[in-house]
């Protein structure tokens, strides 16, 4: 399978060339950048000096069409939405790792991000790239949209009491922290170290764009509404996500209740991970941990106090939550072992 990445200077794509560079059923033929066009990748991935001596190109239709199968779009949200149509009228699959067709109802557009969406049509047709809740649905498709890093953290954390019905519907709450690296690789005032280091920092605090996805997500499983107070904070690390999640049961449930829970929806999931141990340093997620990995790590407490279960989801958020769960898709659509090119160990101490 020829595979192009278009936007290959961001740091997700750069993850999304370290991976495929070493995919066993891929070769990455074209990686787009205008900035960079003409110069090696590896001048902008340092990481990928001497594995590769794969050039950037101009992003030019005509390029894309003679040497790929399948494209990775990693653009800047709201440019995906005029480049993805063309590329699938030329034929091709297309894995789309910005939010432009994550979202079903087009007003939802207009809502979070602002603006209009251009293809309404292809929204009904794009499947939602989060293979635990739509395996059979990406493995046919031709659009698969990847979810929000903070998006995913969070849906794998709420799901399976979701879809079970055994808590509050309008009582759930999601405290995110999150690596500098969310922000991209172009530098904001914001994003800017001297600012960020040594603080946390809330932010969007009350109507961060993921809510959308997540409530979108949510209300699929459960079949109704259901409402999600949603707030993210900049925290003193590169990569990473703790989605920690505050819901309240409908009766008291004990812990090996919460445990068959989970159990059901995740047994089988090649990168879940279940995390609840009583001895270590890292009795629960901690994003540390999966950096650098596919894996979503979960784990939960009980406060019986205040009849409180709290869901914990770590991540990294170049990895599952956009790269790696890309690449997850793509091996789904191929056909292929769902983790092939994804297995591997994080590191530790890191």
């Amino acid at each position: 399978m020829r595979v192009g990445i278009i936007g290959g200077s961001g740091y997700v794509g750069g993850e999304l060339l370290r991976l495929l560079l070493f995919h066993p059923e891929v070769e990455v033929t074209v990686a787009t950048s205008d900035r960079y066009a003409g110069e090696y990748v590896f001048m902008v991935h340092p990481n990928l000096r001497g594995l590769t001596q794969l050039k950037f190109a101009p992003m030019d239709m005509s390029i894309i069409k003679s040497n790929c199968d399948l494209v990775f779009t990693s653009t800047p949200h709201g440019s995906a939405v005029n480049l993805v149509p063309k590329i699938l009228e030329l034929g091709l699959k297309v894995i789309d790792v910005s939010a432009d067709f994550r979202l079903k109802n087009p007003e939802d557009y207009v809502k979070w991000y602002g603006w209009s969406h251009a293809s309404p049509e292809l929204l009904k047709e794009a499947v939602y790239g989060l293979p635990e809740l739509h395996r059979q649905e990406i493995k046919e498709a031709r659009l698969v949209a990847c979810p929000g890093c903070m998006s995913t953290a969070t849906i794998l954390g709420l799901a399976p009491v979701v879809k079970a019905n055994v808590i509050e519907k309008d009582r759930i709450v999601a405290d995110v922290k999150i690596g500098s690296s969310g922000a991209g690789a172009k530098p904001s005032l914001a994003s800017h170290h001297p600012e960020r280091f040594g603080g946390v920092r809330a932010y969007n605090v009350a109507d961060h764009r993921h809510i959308a996805e997540v409530e979108q997500e949510l209300n699929l499983l459960l079949g109704e509404p259901l409402k999600v107070s949603f707030t993210p904070h900049a925290v003193n690390m590169v990569r990473g996500i703790l989605s920690t999640i505050h819901v309240f049961p409908l009766k008291n449930l004990a812990s090996n209740e919460v445990w068959r829970i989970f159990r059901s929806q995740y047994e089988k999931e090649p990168f879940i991970r279940l995390v609840k141990y009583k001895k270590g340093l890292y009795q629960l997620p901690d994003p540390k941990v999966v950096l650098g990995t596919n894996f979503c790590d979960i784990g939960f407490e009980i406060d019986p106090r205040t009849n409180r279960l709290i869901i914990f989801s770590a991540i990294d958020n170049i990895v599952k939550g956009a790269a790696g769960q890309g690449v997850q898709c793509l091996n789904l659509m191929l056909g292929i072992g769902e983790k092939t090119g994804l297995e591997s160990a994080g590191f530790h101490p890191m």
